[in-house]
């Protein structure tokens, strides 16, 4: 499980994520929209101990990232959206050298290597020295070496970047199967049809804040449209013009009440 209670973080004057509070359930993939610069990144970072938010508390399985960031950091996985691997170690020796760090025993860290190079495909360039991997190739990699452990939780940031249509498959196919398994699954893409195709919810932020949250349908009520795509849907509610409609509505039905 994902918690984020009311999180902030500024840099200097400028307040990127603003009083985030969001929880992501055992098995739930979650996807967050949103256009560039609009605070996505910063909150992964939050999210997996590589910032500490301005205020507010991340908890991954219970455990308090600023406080006790080391058991949480054993059930998470994390795939950034620049894979960076160690160029002069070979695919296999950078699986095995990923098992030591989360301290599995020699004989489990060969076993789930060979699964995880069956599992990705990895069979024809994983004893390759990795400077000589495709951004595709890499990004694969870091996928099998993210999950190496069998994480509770796993952080992406824009999966499928760099990867091949059969890939990409491969990679939508798993997700949907490790968060059928239990696992909690938070991922950060630029692709609307990702997020349609295997989310469970979605959340779009505008200017470091949540504006929608919710299944697709959800988002549809919420805003009054029941038959535009997610690509409207998201432009209109990440547009200066669909952020003021909204408060509009919100603030007219806010009266209307009143009355």
């Amino acid at each position: 499980m994902i918690e984020l209670q009311s999180v902030s973080r500024s840099f200097g004057q400028k307040l990127a994520v603003a009083n985030l509070t969001l929880t992501v359930p055992r098995g739930e993939l979650f996807a967050l929209l949103g256009a560039n610069g609009a605070g996505k990144t910063t909150t992964i970072k939050m999210m997996i101990g590589l910032l500490r938010p301005t205020s507010g508390i991340v908890r991954m399985c219970g455990h308090d990232m600023a406080t006790d960031s080391r058991a949480a950091c054993q059930l998470l996985g994390y795939v950034p959206d620049e894979p960076y691997l160690y160029d002069k170690l070979s695919g296999r020796e950078f699986l095995h050298f990923i098992a030591g760090m989360y301290g599995l025993a020699a004989v489990e860290a060969q076993r789930r290597t060979a699964a995880a190079i069956e599992q990705f495909d990895l069979s024809a360039f994983v004893d390759e020295l990795c400077e000589t991997y495709s951004h595709g190739m890499k990004q694969r990699m870091v996928f099998a070496a993210a999950l190496l452990h069998d994480p509770e939780v796993l952080v992406i940031d824009e999966p499928m970047v760099g990867l091949d249509p059969r890939s990409a498959r491969i990679v939508k196919d798993l997700l949907r199967a490790k968060a059928h398994e239990g696992m909690t699954i938070f991922m950060s893409t630029h692709s609307l049809a990702v997020a349609e195709e295997i989310a469970d919810r979605i959340g779009i932020f505008v200017h470091g804040r949540l504006r929608c949250l919710g299944t697709l349908e959800d988002m549809k009520r919420e805003l009054a449209t029941s038959d535009v795509s997610l690509e409207q849907l998201f432009l209109d509610v990440t547009s200066d013009e669909g952020i003021t409609t909204q408060a509009q509505r919100l603030t007219e039905e806010a009266g209307n009440a009143r009355e």
